[in-house]
């Protein structure tokens, strides 16, 4: 079976990452202002931080159009795939992964599997890396997905949002009353419940320097705990000079493992805001 690897643009993949394992990306809409863009095709990651500054309301998120995807189905089809494992961000931020299974009837002689990640960003952009990778070595799709789902299970991540009003507005943080402090600088640290899988806030910490160290105790903490190796991750959203800074203390602090950097997108960024940073890391799929 000829297995082809899709994704939607919230994993933040590089080009030459896409071009390597052959993968194939959907591009999540986002509306500012009542316009619609395609992430990373109608805008730039740059733009929609631009326009987030002065656009009169919340930017929000939608799903790619039921055409977008079966048009992707045939085409692939007319390629010689029999076959697509399509890799989406969270189905508790996204109903993508509902409308992407929905859909295996409708091509005729052409499986689809609809994959939820549980996650997003450069966390699931390393699954769908992995999964396309296996595709290329001909592995059968019960032997890729039982090995994305052993990644899914080490993944571990700690959010620090400057400003908790993009994900309340959306409805897409549990129990975020009590951590709302704006006024009195807290930084709130999120991450996905193991168990809902829903964003959820466990600690609140003052000022963003605290936050920043309360997240490398607990990466510390899986370190030491983990009889695996890690890839750790620092993602920032629109604070380049802080996000790089703290990518490269920490790859001094851990010389022997890689530290990778990312970054939040338009999709992610509707959500979390201006100024977020993440702290992420899973098993290294290198070792899988």
């Amino acid at each position: 079976m000829k297995l082809a690897v899709v994704t939607d643009s919230t994993a933040y993949l590089s080009q030459e990452e896409i071009d390597k394992y052959d993968i194939k990306v959907v591009s999540i809409p986002v509306i500012i202002d009542g316009v619609t863009y395609r992430e990373g095709v109608d805008i730039t990651t740059e733009e929609f931080y631009e326009k987030l500054t002065t656009s009169s309301e919340f930017p929000t998120t939608s799903q790619p159009a039921v055409g977008v995807w079966l048009s992707l189905f045939d085409n692939l089809k007319a390629e010689g795939y029999d076959a697509a494992l399509v890799i989406n961000l969270a189905s508790t931020i996204s109903g993508t992964v509902s409308t992407v299974a929905s859909l295996n009837d409708m091509v005729e002689d052409f499986e689809v599997y609809g994959y939820d990640s549980k996650i997003t960003v450069r966390l699931m952009g390393h699954m769908v890396m992995k999964a396309a990778q296996m595709a290329q070595a001909g592995l059968d799709i019960t032997e890729i997905i039982k090995t994305i789902d052993v990644l899914s299970t080490t993944v571990d991540e700690c959010f620090i949002v400057d400003d908790l009003q993009n994900l309340v507005r959306g409805g897409r943080l549990s129990n975020a009353s009590a951590f709302i402090g704006t006024m009195l600088k807290i930084k709130p640290l999120l991450t996905f419940d193991n168990e809902t899988n829903h964003i959820v806030p466990f600690e609140k910490v003052r000022s963003m320097k605290k936050a920043m160290q309360r997240a490398e105790t607990l990466f510390a903490e899986a370190k030491n705990q983990a009889d695996y190796p890690l890839r750790a991750i620092v993602i920032q959203g629109n604070d380049e000079v802080t996000g790089k800074a703290w990518h490269d203390e920490l790859q001094k602090k851990y010389p022997d493992m890689l530290i990778e950097y990312s970054y939040i997108g338009p999709v992610i960024g509707a959500h979390l805001g201006k100024g977020a940073l993440v702290l992420a890391w899973l098993r290294d799929p290198d070792s899988l």
